[in-house]
């Protein structure tokens, strides 16, 4: 079991390269594991063609032409996988269409300076808090939010991970017993978070329109 991440990194034309990392979601010190000597993470600090690949990806190069340079079985092993998933996507699409929100633990968004920021996921489905919901999508179906950051620690991510547990265990007693339909369950769920993070962190809520709602 690891702990799966997306990354997307930012083109010079403003839209995005979709990675996966399988590890990097842990303690989401991801943050600070990509920059600009170690473009898709690791140990490597001399990786010219991990720094010659995000070039060329910021450029907009398909990920059909990046085989090339993955062939070498000396290269050095990366966080993130170099190939990416999808190439000129815009936030919006990945936040909608590709992530994973109960799969995918975290996720993350660099840009072209290797600015990172780091949002944690936060899934709306409650088929594991209601005896009534045996289903709940995973791909767009959540949130995401920020974290403080201290002396390179995230502050308060186990507190949230924890509030919004116990929120949807509540949420989900709700549903059974008729108080709540599954629209007003995932408005309750939206409208706490924001009373919770929209206050002190950024927080992103994907709707069907591509739109991301940040909360008041």
């Amino acid at each position: 079991m690891g702990h799966l991440a997306l990354v997307a990194y930012e083109r010079t034309d403003g839209q995005y390269t979709l990675h996966y990392t399988h590890w990097g979601a842990a303690d989401l010190k991801m943050k600070y594991r990509i920059t600009a000597e170690t473009p898709f993470g690791g140990d490597d600090t001399d990786s010219k063609w991990a720094k010659q690949l995000f070039t060329e990806l910021a450029d907009g190069l398909e990920a059909e032409a990046v085989d090339g340079y993955l062939a070498d079985k000396d290269r050095p092993s990366t966080v993130v996988e170099p190939k990416p998933r999808a190439t000129g996507l815009t936030l919006d699409e990945i936040v909608a269409d590709h992530l994973d929100y109960l799969h995918h633990e975290a996720f993350f968004v660099v840009s072209t300076t290797f600015e990172v920021t780091a949002y944690r996921t936060l899934w709306f489905g409650l088929q594991y808090d209601s005896e009534t919901v045996d289903h709940g999508e995973t791909v767009g179906n959540g949130a995401l939010a920020t974290v403080r950051w201290h002396d390179g620690e995230p502050v308060g991510d186990g507190h949230l991970q924890g509030q919004f547990a116990a929120l949807k265990d509540v949420v989900g007693d709700m549903l059974d017993k008729g108080v709540f339909t599954p629209s007003t369950a995932r408005q309750y769920l939206k409208q706490k978070l924001g009373e919770w993070v929209g206050k002190r962190q950024e927080l992103l809520i994907p709707n069907s329109a591509h739109n991301p709602v940040r909360p008041d």
